[in-house]
Formats: structure tokens, sequence, C-alpha cells
């Protein structure tokens, strides 16, 4: 089996050495190709008005200067010598992508990409605790991603679809249950602009995440998180909603 690991925390992230040792533990045909920097937000950006360069690493490892999706792009197009990948695995990242964050995230467009390549792909993130001090631990996924990848690669899902598995920042039990669950939606705005001052006066902002609490329904992704459970949701590029064609095409029948 050949694996393609990819994040968007950057060639030199904890994650992405935690998403090698499970791709290493399931095949010796792995190859990394990853952002030379940290591209965390980027969603399923691409890189169009600038050139895209690439650093060899090390023997079938790479860095590029670019998105995720820019990774998977040339990956498969340029840098992976031979057969297509089996499978594209992206990760770990640092930090969950659950609720409306899978929008946001590089991690789960650089699976989207590879899933419109036509490969199987799985995205991988592993939660924090939110607490401020507390140091961030890769713990859960490292005990537990090989399994759950193991297991997801056993089964033949639609060709639309990729894996979207979050660990939480503690898991309940030495054996922690799986929930296959549905994309939450928060029920407050976690995201805020920090203003800030420059050395001559200037104002400039950071964005940023608030960890507050919610109140979220049994079977999303956010309650299984909140719980300490796994969550493994399949996503897909669709974003129509079917329910409201029909009202909108009565609406606009007369127009």
């Amino acid at each position: 089996m050949r694996i393609l690991c990819v994040n968007d925390d950057g060639i030199h992230a904890p994650g992405l050495s935690v998403l090698e040792g499970v791709a290493r533990a399931l095949s010796q045909d792995v190859w990394v190709v990853a952002p030379e920097t940290e591209q965390s937000g980027a969603s399923r950006a691409l890189t169009l008005t600038q050139p895209i360069r690439v650093r060899e690493a090390a023997p079938r490892r790479f860095a590029v200067t670019g998105t995720p999706t820019d990774c998977v792009q040339l990956a498969l197009h340029e840098l992976i010598e031979g057969p297509r990948p089996d499978v594209v695995l992206s990760g770990v990242n640092r930090g969950q992508n659950i609720a409306e964050d899978v929008t946001f995230s590089g991690t789960i467009a650089a699976a989207m990409q590879g899933m419109q390549l036509g490969i199987p792909s799985i995205a991988l993130s592993q939660a924090g605790s939110g607490e401020e001090g507390t140091p961030f631990s890769f713990q859960p996924a490292e005990q537990h991603a090989r399994a759950i990848v193991q297991g997801l690669l056993g089964l033949r899902w639609p060709p639309d679809v990729v894996m979207n598995v979050n660990f939480p920042a503690r898991v309940r039990g030495d054996r922690p249950e799986v929930r296959v669950t549905r994309q939450g939606l928060r029920d407050q705005n976690v995201l805020f602009a920090d203003r800030r001052t420059d050395l001559r006066g200037n104002a400039y902002f950071w964005l940023g995440y608030r960890p507050k609490a919610s109140n979220p329904p049994e079977g999303t992704d956010l309650h299984a998180i909140h719980n300490g459970h796994i969550s493994v949701t399949p996503l897909h590029v669709d974003l129509t909603h079917f329910e409201t064609i029909e009202a909108v095409r009565r609406a606009l029948e007369n127009a």
C-alpha cells in the first residue's frame, strides 16, 4: 500500500511526525509532501498568482511553499514516482476540526483534494484541552489513530466522501468509544479579533478562538469531542441545501 502524508501545520509539525508513525506502521511505501510553513485556515486555497517552490528534505519527503491543496496536487502530478497513492492521510492537525471549522481547515482541504483526484482520503485532528497553561498533547492520536485508520481502510466508502477523524484531548477509559457523527454547528461564535498596537503606534489584529463551552446535540462531532469520544464524520464537497431548492424555485418562478 502506498500512502501520501500531508498536513497544514507544516513540514516540521509534531502532528506530522505522529501521522508518519501511523503510516509507517501500515506500510513501508510512505511519501510526505507538506507545506514549508504553517498554512492553518488556508481551506482549499490554491496558489495561482506566484510560483511554488519545492525542497526535497529527504528521500520521499518534500516541503512545498504553498497550501495543503497545492501539496496534494504537486504530489500526485509531479513529485511521487510510479503508482499513485492508495490513500491520502492528512494531519495530525494541532487542534480539532469539527463543526463549521471544517470549511476553514487546510487539513480537511488536503483530504478533499485527494478525494477530488480519485484517492480515498482521511483527515485526522487532535483536540486540545482549551485550558490555559496546559501542554498540548497528541497522545490520544498516537494511541488510537492506527486502529481507526485500519478500520476505515477496510471500508469502501463513496468516492465523493472524505473521512474526518477527531481525537478528544482526553479519552474516556482505556478503550475509548468511537462515535460516527454528523457535522455540528456551534451555538455561539468562538472566533474573535484581538486588537494590538505595534511599536509605531499602529493598530493590528490577531484572529483566534475563545474556548467557549457549548451545548451541542448528541450525534454531532461537537458532542463526541466534548464528551471524550473519538469522532468520525463522513464529509463531502456538495454544500447544496436540497430542502430549500423547491422553495427558492417557487419564489423565483415569476421573477
